[in-house]
């Protein structure tokens, strides 16, 4: 696959074009929110082949990070952590309130919705909406060690690419993963530490450097692993990656891989201003989507159920479809960006806009 020294480290094409955003970063972002919002709705396990969303999203937050920590890492670390916590701050005070009132009853665990190092705590009504923190925790372990991890990359980028994926095979098949939030933590990270350094090594340029016929060499058996490896240990009687780490781990790893590497080019659809428009709305918005697209699925069932209560309504709309609830959780995504995505701003120290 070839060599790298950092010395002589080429910038990625994005890097090359100058300081600006990578466009193409921006589209896979919008296009994997959309898949997340989607898989939430409708649970086809087929989608996590056609795109692993989650690898591609610790992927693209990998490659800003490294691009990121050309600075003092100190002050880097300061300002993602202030970029991440204060929205899971409000989407924290807004969800927990509701889960008061549906009684939870909080303990000492409750400072992990201050610093989501661990799974924050909750009940089972709210459970759909703090799922999805999982990500968030990962994200910040991510973001935690990376000062490290980039020089530990840079020492050697493909053997530690190569060997980041001895972990999840360890823990799935070896050692096994331990119960509560350790476990949670160690298995989530095992399985997307590739795609994390993967983020890295488009940044340093090492993926331009890779001859095409042995990066598709290495990815496609790779792929091919995962997708083996879910056939054989199906987790109650389906094949859906996120419920099998080890072929999660493979196939996002060989799926980002050949992403990175041949990245597509967006120019058509950037050039439609309201697709354009909506690409920039979910980048700047897009922890504001992630953290309440759940909740939008919750609230949009009772809302559905007045729906019904409206003759004219239960005669000509689709009520009782999936595509209806996914439809009516848009509009409640969109109501929650409106209110709630200046916290982004704010978190970024950006003047607050309701939209971007």
């Amino acid at each position: 696959m070839g060599t790298h020294r950092r010395a002589a480290a080429a910038p990625s094409r994005a890097a090359a074009a100058g300081t600006g955003r990578d466009r193409c970063f921006d589209v896979l972002r919008a296009v994997a929110l959309v898949r997340v919002v989607t898989y939430h709705t409708f649970e086809w396990p087929w989608l996590g082949y056609v795109f692993p969303s989650m690898g591609v999203m610790f992927a693209l937050a990998g490659s800003l990070m490294a691009r990121s920590l050309e600075r003092p890492a100190a002050g880097v670390l300061r300002g993602r952590l202030r970029r991440l916590l204060i929205p899971v701050w409000l989407f924290g005070l807004v969800l927990g309130v509701a889960m008061l009132l549906h009684g939870w009853v909080p303990g000492p665990d409750v400072l992990l919705w201050m610093l989501p190092v661990g799974d924050p705590p909750g009940n089972a009504w709210g459970e759909q909406a703090w799922a999805v923190l999982w990500y968030l925790r990962a994200y910040l372990w991510f973001v935690l060690v990376s000062p490290l991890l980039l020089r530990l990359f840079r020492l050697a980028p493909l053997p530690v690419l190569v060997l980041s994926l001895v972990p999840v095979v360890v823990l799935e098949t070896v050692s096994g993963v331990p119960d509560g939030r350790v476990g949670s933590t160690l298995s989530d990270a095992s399985v997307f530490l590739f795609c994390w350094l993967l983020g890295f090594a488009h940044r340093d340029g090492v993926l331009d450097r890779l001859r095409a016929p042995g990066t598709v060499g290495f990815a496609v058996p790779l792929m091919a692993a995962g997708a083996w490896w879910a056939a054989g240990h199906p987790a109650e009687g389906a094949y859906d990656l996120d419920d099998i780490p080890v072929a999660q781990a493979l196939w996002s790893a060989g799926f980002v891989l050949l992403l990175l590497r041949f990245r597509p080019r967006f120019d058509g659809l950037v050039r439609h201003r309201v697709a354009d428009r909506a690409v920039t709305v979910f980048n700047a918005r897009a922890v504001t989507v992630y953290l309440w697209h759940e909740m939008a699925l919750m609230a949009a069932v009772p809302l559905i159920d007045l729906m019904w209560e409206v003759p004219a309504l239960e005669r000509h709309l689709p009520l009782d479809s999936l595509w209806w609830q996914f439809g009516v959780a848009w509009v409640l995504i969109a109501v929650a960006v409106v209110c709630f995505g200046w916290v982004e701003d704010v978190a970024a120290r950006r003047k607050p806009r309701l939209l971007p």
